[in-house]
């Protein structure tokens, strides 16, 4: 296995994976998320794959098929005048094939990621995980993130 950047090649197996995670979402949050979509369209992808700024990494076979993937993003800290000013990579997406999971394919997307962002100067490396997606919230907690803060919602029906 290997993991680099995303490329148009890699198009179409990114959008199986996004409709997979969307599956997952909308079956914990039907309120909010609609089944049968997924979060990017192919013209915002490929604006995506190329922006520095936005990395996206593929776990990739000896085959070069995409195994899992890892959408991310430098975010810029303070959002108010009383924070240290500081670099976060932001973790927007990440998702493993399920029929590759169990090989170890997330955590060594996570490493690279906390590489990439400590060589990038960052400070810190974040996520957000719905609540009742227990699955990734064991997966992020063994992988040795802890939870910073916590948003909550009451909803207005």
């Amino acid at each position: 296995m290997k993991i680099r950047r995303a490329e148009k090649k890699d198009m179409a197996a990114v959008i199986e994976l996004l409709e997979e995670v969307l599956e997952v979402h909308a079956k914990i949050r039907p309120d909010i998320f609609i089944p049968g979509t997924t979060k990017y369209t192919e013209g915002e992808l490929l604006q995506i794959f190329a922006d520095d700024n936005r990395p996206v990494f593929v776990a990739v076979n000896d085959k070069d098929e995409v195994l899992g993937y890892a959408f991310c993003e430098y975010r810029k800290q303070p959002f108010s005048n009383n924070m240290i000013p500081f670099t976060s990579l932001f973790i927007d997406d990440l998702c493993v094939n399920e029929k590759a999971r169990g090989q170890k394919i997330g955590e060594a997307l996570i490493n690279y990621v906390k590489e990439t962002a400590k060589a990038k100067g960052c400070y810190e490396v974040t996520l957000n995980v719905w609540e009742g997606n227990d699955s990734a919230r064991g997966f992020y907690d063994h992988a040795g993130f802890k939870v910073k803060e916590s948003q909550m919602e009451f909803i207005l029906k």
